[in-house]
Parts: C-alpha cells; structure tokens; sequence
C-alpha cells in the first residue's frame, strides 16, 4: 500500500518525531506582527483594486469587504456614504476578488515591479 492510500493516522504516526511533533501547538501572531517583514513598493499612478459600481456599495447593506480582507484594505466611510480602498497596503491574498457577494471588486497584478514584497518567502 502506497503512501498516498494509508489512513492519515497511519501516516502521521510514520513521521519521524524528530521532524514532526504532533503535539505541538501552533505558534500565533497577530497580522502585524506577521506583516512587519512585509515590503510595499506602491504604484502611485495606478490602483490594482477597484471598485467597479459605487452605487453598489451604497445598497450592499453588510459592507463584507470591510471585515474579510485580511489587513483591511476596505473601509466604508460614513460621511462621505463610499468604500474607500487603501490599495497601498494590500498582501495580494486575492480575498476580494471572491468576497464580495456581488463581484464588485476588480483585482489585477501590480504593475511589475510594485506591490508586495516579502522578505522571508
């Protein structure tokens, strides 16, 4: 029997302890904390995030673009009734492109050479 068809308990328990602990217990960070290696070469000409019909947004009752995006690129001003985009910030992670219940966010790729840079991988 390959590795592939064993049971996952029989494969974790083949995996050397020395490599692999399985009682460890994952190490948390807050997302600063994640992001401080995180480099941002922006692109001051042009967004890579849009929003594509503003009036959406204004009849999109629970704003979900504010609370999925991971380091909250969206956030809706109230006095001004829009969603502002800090596309300065953004890791890339493509949450927007799928969490808008409406698909009213526009992702591309920065222009070579912008967005994000990670240092450590």
């Amino acid at each position: 029997m390959g590795a592939f068809n064993r049971p996952l308990m029989e494969f974790d328990m083949a995996v050397d302890e020395k490599t692999f602990d399985l009682n460890a217990r994952p190490q948390s960070a807050r997302v600063e904390e994640k992001l401080y290696n995180v480099r941002f070469k922006t692109d001051e000409e042009r967004s890579h995030l849009i929003i594509t019909d503003t009036d959406m947004c204004l009849r999109c009752t629970d704003k979900p673009c504010t609370t999925f995006c991971p380091v909250t690129v969206y956030k809706w001003e109230r006095d001004d009734r829009k969603i502002s985009v800090g596309y300065e910030k953004c890791v890339e992670c493509g949450a927007c492109r799928i969490g808008c219940p409406y698909f009213n966010i526009e992702w591309h790729y920065p222009k070579g050479g912008f967005g994000v840079q990670y240092k450590n991988g």
